[in-house]
């Protein structure tokens, strides 16, 4: 694990060096970086060390703390994060809202719910792909492991959503419907899930080109919900 520290108390190169020996010195450091100029310290170890500790190795010299510049960097990204997503929560908002408000109008069971909120879905992030239609096959084919190998399947891809989202709506042709929902999510979730790991940053195509999402957890549990519910839905229909 990493650990970000700041050091006070260093006078001279020889500190930074005093330092560095006695740090590397406890058995679970595995590596450790001092600036001799910020006092900033990158500690590598096999477990947390606490402070006490290390002020104790260090002697009364030099003082120990957290490095608050990295936690207020961390809140920072966190916080950016958040509010780049904000269009993608407002959107489930609207069709939560949606979903509940036709349930109520027809008396929809929850099988029924599920497949206005399918169908919302669908309908919805399909119209956003349209926004710039010349534009989504490329940025799309970044991610999906099928688009990557014909930007046909990029090209086709928001046609394909306003399918499901009708046939969803209309309740038609249901086994269809939801096994092709559950071979083209799971493969856009696998291509997701492979940028997620290789902290690549890219942008998000869920919502097409005009509103620049990042690419975050977030897509992949808007796509594992939808999977979720494909999976209830063929179980309730065939059985």
């Amino acid at each position: 694990m990493e650990q970000h520290l700041h050091i006070l108390g260093m006078t001279c190169q020889n500190c930074r060096k005093e330092i560095l020996e006695k740090i590397n010195f406890i058995e679970e450091v595995s590596d450790v970086e001092v600036s001799f100029e910020t006092g900033k310290t990158i500690l590598r170890s096999t477990q947390q060390i606490p402070l006490i500790q290390l002020n104790r190795v260090l002697g009364k010299k030099y003082t120990v703390s957290e490095d608050k510049g990295e936690f207020i960097k961390l809140e920072l990204n966190a916080e950016s994060k958040v509010k780049s997503l904000f269009p993608l929560f407002l959107i489930f908002g609207y069709l939560i809202s949606a979903t509940l408000f036709l349930s109520h109008l027809t008396d929809a069971s929850l099988e029924g719910a599920m497949l206005y909120f399918m169908g919302l879905f669908f309908i919805t992030f399909s119209f956003f792909k349209f926004l710039d239609y010349q534009g989504f096959p490329t940025l799309f084919s970044q991610y999906d492991p099928l688009a990557k190998r014909s930007l046909l399947y990029a090209r086709i891809y928001p046609f394909l959503e306003t399918g499901l989202g009708i046939s969803y709506l209309l309740s038609w042709q249901l086994p269809i419907t939801l096994g092709l929902t559950l071979i083209v999510l799971s493969l856009t979730s696998y291509g997701v899930l492979q940028t997620i790991y290789s902290k690549s940053s890219i942008q998000c195509a869920c919502l097409g080109t005009s509103l620049k999402l990042p690419m975050t957890e977030a897509t992949l549990i808007e796509n594992g919900i939808m999977i979720v519910m494909s999976c209830i839905l063929i179980l309730g229909y065939f059985f």
